[in-house]
């Protein structure tokens, strides 16, 4: 069961005796008694000033269901009358830039309506939230004020470079008893199937991480930020030695959208559908393992197409770094920058040979977003027109026209009646769902009973609903 933390971790990948600024391929075993007494504090020195505690605050409104009864409402409005309540919730966060620029997870700060951080010297500063990118579960914050305050930040190293038995350190705030560092090993690189975010590929260690230490930083030896700490797998909802860190490649594409002022990550489009390779794939195509990504579809005029690539193309590596599977592609592929291109290694006919792809953005049409307030089963979901760049968004084939559920509020008819993002709506009651605009006059439509036709998850769905 992964368990999704509020963790402060600053986590390094650092051999035992490798020396600050020592070449990363100088691993070597602890040669006596005295060595393994050597201390990390030099590193978490310099690391603690930079890793602060994340405050979010939420303002909710508990409703008595008695107040859905008229005579209640007409009675006793004020007394059963909604209440407001804040909710608190503490994770972590980063400091990457002097001038006042954080990173957290996503989670830590989503639907808040006040932030702020406190800083290892007990100040705090109130932030804005510049940046949130739920893809990754990745937000940049910045510290209000006029700019001049100078902080203490983490460097960012190469992820790429860590390896498994790489040793490294947890700086955070765990249950919120204050900043506490431990330490563990890298046990695994590239973790795909964990089921956190849309990008799985995470950093796994054994460092003890807590409730609390989400948007914690890892770093290695030399003190250089590696990870961002997301998540646990847990049976109890503490450490079992089982941590998932967000690599810092991904890391920095986001805090370098942020700086560039960005309000959204924008990331390359491949313009293709991929699927595993499974053992039967592989023994169909003569491949000695099964590691790699199957083209299945190409859409016309996409990067993919003009690069010359077909569906039955095996990809199985991205910029020379190998790839076993869809979603190690969508990490390879989306952290390179966008313009210029990423060469491919495809087999095709059992023949590898390399393809250079270009590196932008998928298109992008007007999405004409509406919330739906007449009353009928869509009450209360935001719709948008689907287009290339939505559908990459959102994880749905880029190919798929129509309007499609981006949003449904709490309590809502929409959510009553079990609609979900991601929802790709066809037709109504006969009528065929092409734009919005078709939508909401469907749902205007004064009607008994409604005949809804949706597709989710690939598959086409028909149902129907009293009105």
């Amino acid at each position: 069961m992964s368990v999704r933390l509020r963790l402060v971790s600053a986590l390094a990948g650092l051999s035992l005796l490798l020396p600050l600024g020592a070449n990363a391929q100088d691993r070597v075993v602890p040669p006596s008694a005295e060595a393994l007494r050597m201390s990390y504090a030099p590193i978490v020195k310099r690391v603690v000033p930079a890793v602060v505690t994340v405050s979010a605050a939420k303002t909710v409104s508990n409703r008595n269901p008695l107040m859905e009864d008229p005579f209640f409402r007409r009675f006793f409005g004020q007394q059963f009358g909604p209440r407001e309540q804040t909710q608190q919730s503490l994770g972590s966060g980063v400091l990457v830039d002097p001038s006042g620029l954080i990173v957290t997870n996503n989670h830590v700060i989503d639907g808040a309506d006040q932030v702020k951080i406190s800083l290892a010297d007990k100040r705090e500063f109130a932030v804005d939230v510049v940046l949130k990118d739920p893809r990754a579960d990745l937000a940049v914050l910045r510290v209000k004020g006029d700019g001049k305050e100078r902080f203490p930040v983490i460097d960012f190293g190469n992820s790429d470079d860590l390896q498994v038995g790489d040793v490294v350190l947890a700086v955070g705030n765990p249950f919120g008893v204050g900043q506490t560092v431990t330490h563990g090993i890298v046990s695994a690189v590239a973790r795909t199937q964990v089921g956190i975010s849309d990008y799985q590929f995470f950093i796994q260690t054994d460092a003890a991480i807590n409730p609390g230490n989400s948007g914690g930083a890892l770093v290695d030896m030399a003190g250089r930020l590696v990870g961002i700490n997301t998540a646990i797998f847990s049976r109890s909802g503490g450490s079992q030695g089982v941590g998932f860190a967000i690599p810092a490649t991904m890391v920095r594409l986001v805090v370098s959208s942020a700086r560039s002022g960005g309000s959204a990550v924008k990331r390359p489009w491949l313009g293709a559908k991929l699927q595993a390779l499974t053992p039967e794939l592989s023994q169909a195509f003569n491949l000695q393992r099964p590691s790699g990504v199957v083209i299945t579809s190409v859409i016309d005029k996409g990067p993919a197409a003009r690069a010359g690539l077909k569906a039955g193309d095996i990809i199985v590596s991205v910029g020379g770094q190998a790839v076993d599977d869809p979603n190690a592609f969508d990490y390879r592929f989306t952290t390179h920058e966008l313009g210029g291109k990423a060469e491919l290694g495809v087999v095709r006919g059992g023949k590898e040979s390399k393809v250079a792809v270009a590196l932008e953005t998928a298109p992008e049409l007007p999405r004409d977003e509406i919330v739906i307030e007449a009353r009928s089963p869509f009450t209360g979901a935001k719709v948008a027109n689907l287009s290339p760049a939505l559908a990459d968004e959102l994880r749905l084939d880029s190919s798929t026209e129509g309007v499609v559920v981006v949003d449904v509020a709490d309590g809502t008819l929409a959510q009553q009646f079990g609609f979900q993002r991601g929802d790709i709506l066809l037709g109504v009651n006969g009528a065929k769902i092409t734009k919005t605009a078709d939508l909401q006059k469907a749902a205007q439509a004064s009607a008994r009973v409604w005949r809804v036709t949706i597709q989710r998850g690939g598959q086409q769905i028909s149902a129907v609903f009293g009105g």
